[in-house]
């Protein structure tokens, strides 16, 4: 019997955790491509429309990837919604001839999330508990962030889930870091996900446990995180060779800069497919007829054309991977009959994403002056998230607490195992 159930819906990635019983908190499976796996993408794909309005088959998370890898006619990728829930001017996009809204989008990775998870672990409770950030992506104001709440507990009603209450996710990974103790502790939980980077300050072990209450002492965030890290690789490796910095001949004979705006869309991953429209795809052919050095904007044409953006995601998340162990990789991206290819250091890497790593330090330093608790007093700092293992991520915890104090583990998972904990606290 299942007694709680947790939902860890991310930008990038998702998981679901449940607590049985006997108190064992147990990961749902996914079937990918490359074998099961404990997280899902929070992805959707819809084949090509059909004739009728609506006919579009739609896919969500490993299902979605494998439909759109097997298509030989590309339909619509789409990707990173959660980062759009706090955007009060989005309501939607349009998918063949269809408008769908975005809770209905997010509902069907949602729904799709449920039905595998029931598959591996058994019947689902209408009750979840559902991680949420401290501070949602594009949230200026408390209104934008009450705004992500609504609709991101909307979007779950929409998947079936009856009854949804929602924590912070860092607070959700102290739950899952405090089963490993044995002693009171005042920890630092830094969660970074694919949108945003979290804080919390809190005091977990037997004694809060026991007392059901487990004291938050603070919380900060910052609306950046592992997507934003990419998007300086796109920016530095892969726009140059697709033609950012070319130059092109107008009809008047004047030397243009080839436009900036299509490649920040090549920036954002959920933006690429923007870029697919005739009026876009005929001014890139325009201008790449005189556009110099010859042959990179074709290369962009193709990438959009061909709807690589995927691709192009996994080679850039390969390379900022192989950065956390190697001190120099080479990025290799096939692009039809093209390969590009660059060696990018370590060092290169972070002083790309220097303003980003500043960001997240000033909100450590934020959450520690407005708590007023020195950095003597936190016993552990717990790091959790994919961009944890970035080096010059860990290092900004590194030279304010020292290498004694760190610990992490479960990087993708720790989120949801915690928000099963929680509900089960809060049963």
């Amino acid at each position: 019997m299942i007694a709680a159930l947790g939902l860890d819906f991310g930008t990038s990635n998702s998981a679901v955790s449940v607590l049985d019983a006997q108190g064992t908190a147990r990961l749902a499976r996914f079937e990918s491509r490359a074998g099961w796996r404990t997280t899902a993408p929070s992805v959707l794909y819809f084949d090509p429309p059909g004739r009728a309005p609506g006919s579009s088959r739609s896919y969500a998370g490993h299902h979605a990837v494998g439909a759109y890898l097997e298509a030989d006619t590309k339909g619509r990728f789409i990707q990173s919604l959660k980062s759009y829930l706090a955007d009060q001017g989005f309501d939607g996009t349009i998918v063949g001839r269809r408008k769908h809204s975005l809770e209905a989008l997010i509902g069907l990775i949602a729904a799709s999330l449920r039905e595998d998870a029931a598959a591996t672990l058994g019947p689902l409770p209408p009750r979840v508990i559902a991680g949420r950030p401290v501070r949602f992506a594009l949230a200026d104001s408390a209104d934008d962030d009450a705004f992500a709440v609504d609709r991101l507990r909307r979007a779950l009603t929409v998947a079936g889930f009856d009854d949804v209450t929602f924590e912070y996710e860092p607070v959700a990974a102290a739950h899952a870091y405090e089963q490993r103790i044995d002693r009171d502790e005042i920890v630092l939980v830094a969660d970074f996900g694919g949108g945003t980077s979290d804080f919390t300050l809190i005091e977990v072990g037997p004694g809060p446990r026991a007392r059901r209450q487990r004291d938050v002492i603070g919380t900060s965030g910052v609306a950046l995180a592992g997507d934003a890290f990419d998007r300086q690789i796109v920016r530095h490796v892969v726009a140059p060779d697709l033609g950012v910095d070319a130059h092109y001949t107008s009809s008047l004979g004047k030397t243009l800069p080839v436009p900036a705006w299509p490649y920040a869309h090549l920036e954002r991953w959920h933006h690429l497919s923007f870029l697919r429209s005739p009026d876009t795809i005929e001014m890139l052919e325009r201008i790449a007829t005189t556009a110099e050095p010859a042959g990179r904007v074709d290369r962009f044409i193709e990438l959009i054309e061909d709807d690589l953006g995927f691709e192009l995601h996994r080679a850039v998340q390969a390379t900022k991977q192989a950065l956390s162990t190697d001190e120099t990789t080479t990025f290799v991206f096939r692009l039809g009959s093209t390969t590009l290819t660059r060696q990018v250091t370590r060092a290169e890497f972070t002083a790309w994403i220097a303003e980003d790593l500043a960001a997240i330090a000033a909100s450590v330093d934020e959450l520690m002056r407005s708590t007023g608790l020195p950095a003597s007093r936190v016993d552990r700092v717990f790091l959790t998230g994919g961009s944890s293992f970035v080096p010059a991520v860990r290092r900004i915890f590194l030279d304010r607490f020292g290498p004694d104090r760190m610990t992490g583990g479960d990087e993708l998972t720790s989120v949801a195992t915690g928000l099963a904990l929680s509900a089960a606290a809060r049963a």
